[in-house]
């Protein structure tokens, strides 16, 4: 029986892939903030919860080491991370370090704490969440981009790295997800110089258009247990439309057409 561990797993795709992963006869480690609250994975046989912020490097450390101590690791599945929104002037600095403490050290940190053990037996897999944000971007989340763009690129370089020793890393970019992302998920900083923009970009964003959780979470399974050397994994049909339309028309005219969209002329 093989093993994935999983950060951010009290919601959202975390905790889809969780149910998803255990109902195909793997053991699951979910970690999250505050495991004792948790009402659903706990009653799931071979789903183990363990504490995990990893904005805490202490934490990440002993948790990575309980988790080694059960047994085998086979897959970490980073997936802990939120949304940052709003114009950059009144984007506070403990908004900066949080954003970039939760998705980008957080990814780099739980994947450096396993490397060791993945190195030792010259196998295992990291699979990280970035977005279809980490390949486009949208107005008034240039932070949450700066996270995404940057796990992007240092997982592709860290593919050339780990194949040395046997391991793989793949991304998994999903597009909109019908979750609570945007209520529960996103942090928001906002200023009157920029409202009405903000307004355009939300009476812009159709949710109706979002993938369920569940599809996304397939293609968690598929980058798992497909074998391929695959980097990327763009997941949910808006997300490959948006992508394969950026590198049909290139950066620039995407771009212009992309601004043009959410705000006219």
């Amino acid at each position: 029986m093989k093993t994935i561990f999983i950060t951010g797993a009290s919601t959202g795709l975390g905790k889809t892939t969780a149910k998803l992963f255990a109902s195909n006869g793997w053991k699951v480690i979910a970690t999250m903030r505050k495991p004792e609250n948790e009402t659903e994975l706990n009653l799931i046989n071979n789903i183990t919860l363990l504490p995990l912020d990893v904005t805490n490097v202490e934490q990440i450390k002993s948790t990575t080491q309980k988790a080694i101590a059960l047994g085998n690791i086979d897959v970490v599945f980073n997936n802990a991370g939120y949304g940052l929104m709003g114009p950059l002037e009144s984007t506070t600095d403990d908004q900066l370090v949080r954003e970039i403490n939760t998705n980008l050290l957080g990814v780099i940190r739980v994947t450096q704490a396993f490397i060791p053990h993945f190195r030792e037996k010259q196998n295992g897999l990291f699979i990280s969440t970035t977005s279809i944000g980490g390949l486009i971007t949208f107005p008034f989340s240039s932070v949450y981009h700066a996270t995404k763009w940057a796990i992007e690129g240092w997982s592709e370089s860290m593919s050339y790295e780990l194949k040395r020793i046997g391991v793989v890393i793949k991304t998994v970019s999903p597009g909109g997800i019908k979750t609570d992302f945007l209520s529960r998920s996103a942090d928001m900083s906002s200023h009157p110089a920029y409202e009405k923009w903000m307004k355009q970009l939300f009476d812009n964003i159709n949710e109706d258009h979002f993938t369920p959780a569940e599809k996304i979470a397939d293609v968690v399974y598929e980058a798992a247990t497909d074998g391929k050397d695959q980097l990327r994994y763009v997941a949910g049909e808006d997300a490959k439309a948006l992508y394969e339309k950026r590198l049909q028309v290139g950066v620039e005219a995407f771009r212009k057409d992309f601004d043009q969209h959410f705000f006219g002329n």
